[in-house]
């Protein structure tokens, strides 16, 4: 399985409105750290690095994977700090 490309050597901490958000696995996304379909035809079609689908219950800040190297996907655990 292809490992992910790293979009950012850190999170996204960032204001999220109650909703589904489609987190992006692959790195490849113009749009992260959320999945804009750029895994489609690719490598990572029908892996786990695709898009992850979340549901957030309620507006909060969430510290949104950039490395996509987290354990604990689609929110960072530091991973990043090992990079």
């Amino acid at each position: 399985m292809p490992e992910p490309k790293i979009a950012q050597k850190g999170p996204y901490v960032m204001k999220t409105e109650a909703g589904t958000y489609a987190w992006c696995g692959c790195g490849l996304s113009e749009n992260q750290p959320f999945c804009d379909n750029a895994h489609k035809r690719t490598e990572y079609e029908g892996t786990k690095n695709a898009a992850m689908i979340v549901e957030v219950e309620e507006d909060r800040e969430l510290p949104w994977c950039g490395c996509k190297q987290t354990k604990t996907p689609p929110y960072c655990d530091g991973a990043h700090t090992k990079l």
